[in-house]
C-alpha cells in the first residue's frame, strides 16, 4: 500500500472514530459531504477522495467531465465548431437520443437490480462453530464436505485468527454490462461491450454477528443495502427503501471471498457432490439448497420461489473457495388465468487474486457472468439476458476503531412489510407479482414516465 492510500484510509479511520458512521453519512446534506470530501482530499492526497455520490443521473452532468480548466476550454470550443458545422437534427434524430438514454438508463436498472447487491439463499450465524469432522455414522458426501471446510478454513487464516475479527472494512471498484438478448430465437449481442461497460465503485462494512452495509455506486445512480442482524433492506432510486422478504441472509458479495468465516458458515450444510476443473485447477464441489420453510419465507403473492441452489468450488490445492455458482428459480402466476411465467437467475461468480490481509486470505479481484431466462408462455417467447460484472478491491482492514452498531440501522422511511426479490424483475412482469399496495404506489410515483418501457426493448435497442 503506498504512502497515499495509507493517508486516505488513515483519515477514513479517523473520520469512524469520531462517529461519522455509514448511517450518519448518508444522511448528511451534500454540502457537508462535498466538506469531508475536501478534507479526506487534504489528508490522502489529491485524487484519492469520492466525490460525493448521485442517488440518480445527473442530467446537467456532461459526459466526460473532469480534467483541467485548459482541457475543459479545448473540449468547448471542439463541440462548438462541430455544432456550428452541424446541420440542425432532425425530430427523428432527437427522438432516438431520447430512445437510446432510457435504453441506458433501464439497461442500468436491470444491472443495479440483479447484481447489485444479491443475497445468500439461507440464514447463517457465524457466530456457531461449525459441526466437528465425524466419520462414523456420517454419509461420506457429509463428512467430505465437513473436511473441505477445515481445510478452507485453515488456508483462509485459521479458526482462531477468523473469529477474532469483530468487523471489517472492504472498498473496490465494479464494472458491470449487460453483453447479450435474446428473445425468440434471436440474439443481439453488445459488440461494444467493453466501451459500454458502466463503471462504479462500492463500500461493504461489517459488524459481528449478522450486521453488514454496502453503497454501490454505477453510472450515477446508487444502491445500498444493510442488515442489522434482524432486518435486510436495500434502498434504490426507483423502489426506494423496502425491506427483504424472509429471513436475515448474508450478502452474496462478501462471500466471494472478502468473508471466509461466514462462507465456510454458509455451506456447513452442504454435501460435497464431486470434483472438477475451474481454470485448470481441480476443486472438490460444495452443493447447499435452501430449505422449503425458508422459500415460502421469501416467496410473496403470486410470486413463488421454487429452488435455489449455491455450489462452492474450493480449489484442492489451495483449500481457497475459487468459484461460486447459484441458481434461483421463480414462479408467477398470471392474474388472468393465462399460464405461469418462470424466472431463473444463474450468477457464476470466479474469485481471484487471494493475497494475505494481517494474516487472512482475501480475494482481490474476481468477475461474474448473470443469466437471467424467461420461459413458460408460448414456445418461442422465452428470452434470456446476459449480463457481466469485473471488480477488484482496492483497501480491506479488519477491528476498524468506532464502529457501532449505529453504522448499520436502517433508513426510517421504509413501509411496513416486506418486498421479495421478485420486484426486480423486468417491468413487463412486475403488475403479477402482487406487491403491497404501499410499494405499489411509491413504484408508480418513482418510476413515472418510464413505467411503460419495456426493459426487454430497451436491452435490445442499446445492443444493437
Amino acid at each position: 500500500m503506498d504512502t497515499k492510500k495509507q493517508g486516505f484510509f488513515s483519515a477514513l479511520r479517523e473520520e469512524v472514530a469520531r462517529g461519522l458512521s455509514p448511517a450518519r453519512a448518508r444522511r448528511r446534506s451534500a454540502s457537508n459531504a462535498a466538506e469531508v470530501a475536501a478534507a479526506l482530499r487534504v489528508a490522502g492526497g489529491a485524487g484519492e477522495a469520492l466525490a460525493p455520490l448521485m442517488e440518480g443521473p445527473d442530467p446537467e452532468a456532461a459526459p466526460g467531465a473532469g480534467g483541467g480548466a485548459r482541457r475543459e476550454g479545448w473540449g468547448q470550443w471542439v463541440r462548438g465548431q462541430l455544432q456550428l458545422a452541424r446541420p440542425p437534427a432532425s425530430a427523428a434524430a432527437a427522438g432516438a437520443g431520447a430512445d437510446a438514454g432510457a435504453a441506458r438508463r433501464n439497461d442500468l436498472r436491470l444491472l443495479l437490480g440483479v447484481m447489485g447487491a444479491p443475497l445468500a439463499p439461507v440464514h447463517v450465524s457465524a457466530a456457531e462453530p461449525l459441526p466437528h469432522l465425524s466419520i462414523k455414522d456420517t454419509p461420506i458426501e457429509t463428512s467430505s464436505a465437513q473436511y473441505i471446510l477445515q481445510q478452507y478454513l485453515a488456508a483462509s487464516g485459521g479458526q482462531r485468527l477468523l473469529s477474532s475479527i469483530r468487523n471489517a472494512y472492504a472498498m473496490g471498484k465494479v464494472r458491470m454490462v449487460a453483453t447479450e438478448f435474446e428473445t425468440g430465437g434471436r440474439v443481439v449481442r453488445n459488440r461494444m461491450a467493453a466501451q459500454r461497460a458502466e463503471p462504479g465503485r462500492f463500500v461493504l462494512w461489517q459488524m459481528a454477528p449478522e450486521m453488514w452495509y454496502i453503497e454501490l455506486a454505477v453510472g450515477g445512480s446508487k444502491v445500498h443495502a444493510g442488515c442489522n442482524g434482524k432486518l435486510v433492506w436495500r434502498h434504490t432510486p426507483w423502489l426506494g427503501a423496502h425491506a427483504a422478504k424472509g429471513p436475515v441472509r448474508p450478502l452474496r458479495r462478501a462471500l466471494q471471498g472478502l468473508d471466509p468465516l461466514t462462507a465456510a458458515s454458509m455451506f456447513a450444510g452442504a454435501r460435497c457432490i464431486g470434483e472438477r476443473k475451474v481454470n485448470g485447477e481441480d476443486c472438490f464441489i460444495l452443493k447447499l439448497c435452501a430449505d422449503p420453510e425458508t422459500l415460502r419465507a421469501r416467496s410473496e403473492g403470486l410470486a413463488e420461489i421454487i429452488r435455489h441452489v449455491l455450489f462452492g468450488y474450493f480449489s484442492q490445492k489451495t483449500g481457497l473457495l475459487v468459484h461460486i455458482e447459484d441458481s434461483h428459480l421463480t414462479r408467477i402466476q398470471s392474474t388472468t388465468g393465462g399460464d405461469a411465467v418462470y424466472w431463473e437467475t444463474t450468477i457464476n461468480s470466479f474469485i481471484e487474486d487471494y493475497r494475505p490481509v494481517e494474516g487472512i486470505m482475501i480475494a482481490h479481484s474476481g468477475r461474474s457472468a448473470v443469466t437471467l431466462f424467461r420461459f413458460g408462455e408460448a414456445a418461442m417467447s422465452h428470452t434470456k439476458t446476459r449480463m457481466e460484472e469485473a471488480w477488484s478491491i482496492e483497501e480491506v482492514a479488519f477491528n476498524v476503531p468506532g464502529l457501532s452498531m449505529d453504522c448499520f440501522i436502517p433508513p426510517t422511511d421504509i413501509k411496513s412489510g416486506s418486498v421479495s426479490e421478485t420486484v426486480e424483475l423486468p417491468q413487463g412482469e412486475k403488475s403479477k407479482v402482487g406487491l403491497l399496495p404501499c410499494h405499489r404506489a411509491k413504484v408508480a410515483a418513482l418510476e413515472k414516465a418510464d413505467d411503460n418501457v419495456a426493459w426487454s426493448g430497451a436491452l435490445q435497442l442499446d445492443c444493437k
